[in-house]
């Protein structure tokens, strides 16, 4: 079976910079970057941090960890949520774009051209 596409776009890249402010921005070896608009949970082997980037917000604790750390594997669910793996046990997860009030997209994947991914409703888009 072969992979999903944003997996095999994303796996095996190592985080090269986290940047807080009014959204989460992962940069990744080659020039990709996941930024999340949406609240998120970074969840560890003995912690579950929660994060609300639409309140401003800081890379710190096991988010700002993620520097150096390895994806490992890249799922999106049926209605849009994002999960990645790394090396270091941890697992970013970002609940899909919740409706009325909340940020337009949940998420983007972009590289070094623009565009490669975009959460929707139901999933996600290829740039």
């Amino acid at each position: 079976m072969a992979a999903d596409p944003i997996e095999g776009a994303l796996r095996g890249h190592r985080v090269e910079t986290v940047e807080g402010g009014y959204r989460l921005r992962v940069g990744l070896t080659g020039g990709l970057a996941v930024t999340v608009d949406n609240d998120f949970r970074l969840t560890g082997p003995h912690e579950v941090e929660h994060f609300y980037p639409g309140l401003t917000m800081a890379p710190a604790g096991g988010l700002a960890a993620l520097v150096g750390a390895l994806v490992t594997a890249v799922r999106v669910s049926p209605a849009g949520s994002l999960e990645m793996d790394f090396d270091t046990g941890r697992t970013l997860a970002v609940p899909p774009e919740p409706g009325p009030g909340g940020p337009a997209v949940a998420w983007r994947v972009s590289g070094p051209g623009g565009a490669l991914f975009t959460s929707v409703p139901g999933g996600y888009l290829s740039g």
